[in-house]
């Protein structure tokens, strides 16, 4: 049987050119290269950044079909091999000298007055308010009260997602092998009119967050899942927690999760 492999690159010079190198090698060694999406591949490899990464999982519907990145980005969290790797990735690739990291996804129901929609992250959902408005938001989990916040919104991450968007506005790095989930504040106001809090809270694995407008005239909410754009009109409430679904990752047989922060952000 043929042996299947995908390649999506973004449209830059550089992840163009180092896609036809890799295509070229990896035909020289059996595989059959596809551009677009094919249920019997065995692997999908992912040229670009983080960014890139990131939409050619939910291009491809969040598959159960391991991933790997090859980073031509700037940053390049998830995808750890260089261009100037890839014959030692084949190598390794064909010798399963690599490990798999399964990432836990974080899923959320956004209901509006009519229905319900289901978004799924790899990093983060956020809720903020439309056209750089203040957004006024109730926050409960575990259906308890939290708080009224008032502010730029909420960043709810997964422990992957904490080096992402939450790290940007002071939330914490919590370590991969720590399932749980993170709220951060987006320029949260403190006066005498509104307290909101500062700092990001944890929630355990199995919390469910629940935050909805806390105006009926708030229908001016933006919801950011991975960095895509979504617009709900007369939104009730977003309920989030941590999904049983989670995407498969290859990594370099090295790969540490501290050593990776420290190369990367420290």
């Amino acid at each position: 049987m043929s042996r299947i492999i995908i390649i999506n690159s973004n449209q830059v010079q550089k992840s163009l050119e180092t896609r036809d190198i890799l295509h070229k090698k990896l035909v020289d060694v059996g595989f059959d290269v596809y551009y677009e999406y094919n249920p019997d591949a065995e692997l999908i490899i992912s040229i670009g950044g983080d960014g890139s990464f990131l939409q050619t999982v939910h291009d491809f519907n969040i598959p159960n079909i391991p991933f790997v990145g090859i980073n031509t980005g700037h940053l390049g969290f998830f995808p750890d091999i260089s261009p100037a790797e890839i014959d030692s990735f084949i190598e390794s690739y064909l010798n399963g000298d690599y490990i798999t990291q399964e990432i836990p996804l974080l899923q959320g129901s956004i209901c509006t007055k009519d229905d319900c929609n289901n978004v799924f992250a790899i990093n983060e959902v956020v809720v903020k308010g439309d056209k750089s408005r203040t957004i006024h938001l109730k926050l409960n989990i575990n259906d308890n009260h939290v708080q009224n916040f008032s502010g730029d919104g909420l960043i709810i991450s997964t422990s992957t997602g904490s080096t992402a968007y939450n790290y940007a506005v002071g939330g914490s790095i919590v370590d991969t092998s720590l399932n749980v989930m993170q709220i951060a504040p987006v320029a949260p106001i403190n006066t005498n009119a509104y307290r909101s809090f500062t700092s990001s809270i944890i929630c355990s694995v199995d919390s469910i967050v629940k935050v909805s407008p806390e105006c009926n005239f708030e229908n001016s909410t933006l919801i950011v899942v991975d960095g895509m754009e979504y617009y709900f009109k007369e939104i009730n409430n977003i309920n989030l927690s941590i999904s049983d679904t989670k995407i498969k990752l290859l990594r370099t047989s090295n790969y540490e999760f501290w050593s990776r922060v420290s190369e990367k952000f420290l």
